[in-house]
């Protein structure tokens, strides 16, 4: 927990850097692919997904200690060869992963936030899930366990492999020659992220491209079909917490509609979309069919309300890299009511961002959340005692966002696109 924690510390800033440079390369060269808007929601996204990770919010089916405690055979005596065999058995096992997410009902609700986004580009690649509470990745992890590849060395390689998977989220690099036949590539991953009926789950690969080219998921970007990004059910939110809920929701509301046993029950573990027929035709769910020709989802933020979501973004940051750097000083459950104020954070600003005129109630609960905290304790999780009067910006912050909530939440202004 802590080691990861330190980890982020590092690897938050420079992915924010990247974003930020992706976006002003983009208005440079007159192709801007970072709308604002959308970059505060996958950032946010971003945020509530490493919190979960760093708390350990997670069940995991059979842990890959376990595996190679009960199935090492081998045992291998060159390190580098341990760290390639590692590396080689994380791509395999996430092949397989990804592609289950994509082809069953109970699993995309894993993996949906990761393509709700309707752009491509670096910032979508930290949308990723809180929704994955049991993880069975550690079952595809079965050849690395026989192998003998010790855990600590999963460990240490699975954040490279995970890091490793950001670059190719860009339109900005275009195919690049002989590499296409190994590896991932931009040109690879924005077919895998396509909603046209020709990209539809293809290329499911993370670092190696050759899984889908042995496993028939291959989709080479064709020059005449410009990929069309996002959900063919769209989202129509910048709340990456509902996001991450919606799919499930919907196979729960699905399941209890039904009137057959059986479908209530097989629902889960359809293929992806299926919905029992006369559920589909009693309660039918808004589908893009023309995937050229459809309104992407826009808030219409003005300036002042963009500003001051970005500004949310920008506190929560440094909040959150408070968090990280203290994990051991904070303790539990200190660190767990500390994640719920980040969870509240990115729920109120986000549901402002989507223009819920009753963004003001979720921003007045994480103010009273907050107080709370401060009020009972004289401090917020040792920050005070750490950075002399630091609790009173905290609670000036808190003070100002809810004033401004109330004030964008309420408000009569219209206001004009700031995309």
């Amino acid at each position: 927990m802590e080691a990861y924690g330190e980890i982020l510390l590092i690897a938050m800033p420079a992915f924010f850097g990247l974003v930020l440079f992706e976006k002003f390369w983009g208005i440079w060269k007159g192709k801007d692919t970072v709308p604002v808007s959308d970059m505060i929601s996958s950032l946010s996204s971003g945020i509530t997904n490493v919190t979960k990770d760093v708390l350990g919010l997670s069940l995991v089916v059979i842990s890959y200690a376990w595996l190679y405690d009960k199935l090492g055979f081998f045992e291998i005596k060159a390190t580098w060869l341990i760290y390639i065999i590692a590396f080689i058995a994380l791509d395999f096992a996430g092949y397989w992963t990804h592609r289950i997410a994509h082809e069953y009902n109970i699993f995309w609700n894993n993996h949906i936030i990761h393509h709700s986004s309707e752009e491509f580009n670096l910032a979508c690649a930290l949308r990723q899930s809180i929704s994955g509470i049991v993880k069975i990745f550690a079952v595809f992890l079965l050849p690395a366990a026989i192998l003998g590849v010790p855990p600590e060395v999963i460990a240490i390689v699975a954040p490279l492999h995970l890091f490793a998977q950001f670059w190719y989220h860009t339109q900005h690099i275009r195919k690049m020659g002989i590499l296409e036949k190994v590896i991932v590539t931009p040109s690879h991953h924005r077919v895998h992220h396509a909603i046209n009926p020709e990209y539809l789950d293809k290329n499911y690969g993370q670092i190696f491209i050759f899984w889908d080219r042995w496993f028939g998921t291959y989709q080479d970007e064709l020059e005449d079909v410009p990929a069309v990004y996002g959900v063919t059910r769209p989202v129509q939110t910048w709340n990456p917490i509902k996001i991450n809920f919606m799919h499930l929701w919907l196979l729960i509301k699905d399941a209890w509609r039904a009137q057959n046993w059986s479908d209530k029950l097989k629902i889960w573990f359809m293929p992806l979309g299926w919905r029992p027929a006369d559920v589909a035709q009693k309660y039918p769910v808004k589908k893009i069919e023309d995937v050229y020709h459809f309104e992407k989802y826009d808030s219409h933020l003005s300036k002042g309300m963009v500003i001051w979501s970005f500004a949310q973004l920008i506190v929560l940051l440094l909040l959150l890299s408070y968090l990280f750097g203290n994990l051991a000083e904070i303790g539990a459950p200190g660190i767990f009511y500390y994640g719920g104020f980040v969870f509240l954070t990115v729920y109120a600003y986000t549901e402002l961002m989507d223009r819920n005129p009753n963004a003001w109630a979720w921003e007045l609960l994480k103010a009273v959340y907050a107080m709370y905290f401060v009020i009972t304790s004289g401090d917020w999780f040792g920050m005070n005692t750490a950075f002399p009067g630091a609790i009173y910006g905290f609670v000036g912050y808190l003070f100002i966002s809810l004033l401004l909530s109330f004030v964008f939440s309420l408000g009569k202004e219209r206001v004009q696109l700031t995309h």
